[in-house]
């Protein structure tokens, strides 16, 4: 299990990050999340392949993906 920073573009109220949130519970490997506008923390089995590619369905662009401990 990883975990990962993310930046984002986009987001300018809560019903975006909603909408963020549900994407992830949605793919059924994220075990923890904290969204907020226009940054987050996801823990899950996910690639940052997976991330960037969720975030971007949702209208969002990833400004930075970042590994961490």
């Amino acid at each position: 299990m990883a975990k990962f920073k993310i930046e984002m573009n986009g987001m300018s109220c809560m019903h975006c990050v909603g909408h963020v949130k549900n994407a992830f519970e949605d793919c059924g490997k994220v075990r923890g999340m904290d969204v907020e506008i226009n940054k987050a923390v996801i823990e899950g089995d996910l690639t940052e392949e997976e991330i960037k590619d969720i975030i971007e369905d949702e209208g969002y662009d990833v400004v930075k993906i970042e590994k961490i401990d």
